[in-house]
């Protein structure tokens, strides 16, 4: 994480409406320990809906999980009468764990992530010295290419590859809407880190590019908030307009090389996420922890001295 988080902000709800037909009806959810922010994302004719990148709650100094934030999605779809038809996750989070396995567990409803998912697990069973572990197709009912799309209800959804972040971020896009994970951070904070294995800042610079690109009144939902000088409050929406004027890290005028120089010098200050060696481990499984042992418990496994 760049900057603390803000605790008060517990599971801060906002609600973004649509703005027409073929927009979505958006509900953002702040997650404040690790900083994140879950989606609901719905059809306001059929009222069909998706979730993007919900939490997992995980206390790092006990190795416990909860699934306090991923009841609360559920209810919030319960209480304005949708119907969920997916579950949906941007890339596998080094900050969080996802809550896409007990989702599914508890709904019945298909997953999905980028195919490229599979690039990443693999670079990750030699981090943790697990040949066999992380098989994608066993935990994901659906790994989206770039370009495909899906429907849910009257809205189209359509998937973007916008790796740099990791190497496998995807971007989604519907109707107005685009959930451009952690790709872009609020405009007073600019971007977010691309030294992760598989990250790059200069295919970041090119995803941001490719998003920004789309029409300037689109509504751009961004996957984490830690706030900035000036401001507390969690933030996570902002136009492609004003990203274009105002964005620390990549409003008009900025060059490649300038970006790239700014988010490298930046990178080299950060150290690793606070849960980051737990959660790939689940994510790459699908938000599943590792397989019990014998007594019936899970283990992680953490390697030392690789980072």
């Amino acid at each position: 994480m760049e900057r603390p988080t803000m605790p008060d902000y517990q599971h801060l709800t906002r609600h973004s409406p649509s703005t027409g037909r073929g927009s979505p009806d958006v509900w953002g959810v702040y997650e404040a320990a690790t900083g994140s922010i879950q989606y609901v994302v719905a059809c306001p004719e059929t009222k069909a809906a998706v979730v993007i990148d919900t939490v997992l709650n995980f206390d790092p100094a006990a190795a416990r999980t909860s699934t306090e934030s991923a009841e609360r999605i559920l209810a919030l779809i319960e209480e304005n009468g949708l119907t969920l038809t997916r579950i949906l996750d941007t890339h596998p989070h080094a900050d969080h764990l996802m809550a896409s396995h007990w989702l599914k567990q508890r709904t019945g409803k298909p997953n999905a992530i980028g195919e490229k998912v599979r690039e990443i697990a693999k670079l990750w069973r030699d981090y943790y010295h697990e040949p066999g572990a992380f098989q994608t197709e066993r935990h994901f009912d659906a790994l989206f290419a770039n370009g495909d799309t899906f429907e849910v209800g009257s809205l189209s959804f359509r998937v973007m590859l916008s790796p740099g972040h990791t190497l496998g971020s995807i971007t989604y896009v519907v109707g107005d809407a685009v959930f451009a994970h952690d790709t872009l951070m609020y405009p007073d904070v600019g971007s977010s880190r691309a030294d992760f294995p598989g990250g790059s800042a200069a295919e970041l610079w090119d995803s941001i590019q490719a998003i920004l690109a789309l029409p300037d009144g689109t509504r751009v939902f961004i996957g984490h908030d830690y706030g900035a000088d000036g401001r507390d409050e969690p933030m996570w929406e902002a136009t492609v307009g004003e990203h274009l004027a105002s964005n620390k890290h990549v409003k008009k005028g900025t060059t490649k090389a300038d970006f790239v120089a700014t988010r490298e010098e930046r990178d080299a200050t950060l150290g690793l996420p606070e849960r980051m060696l737990h959660a790939l481990q689940v994510n790459l499984r699908g938000g599943a922890l590792p397989e019990p042992e014998v007594d019936g418990n899970s283990y992680f496994k953490i390697p030392a001295n690789k980072f």
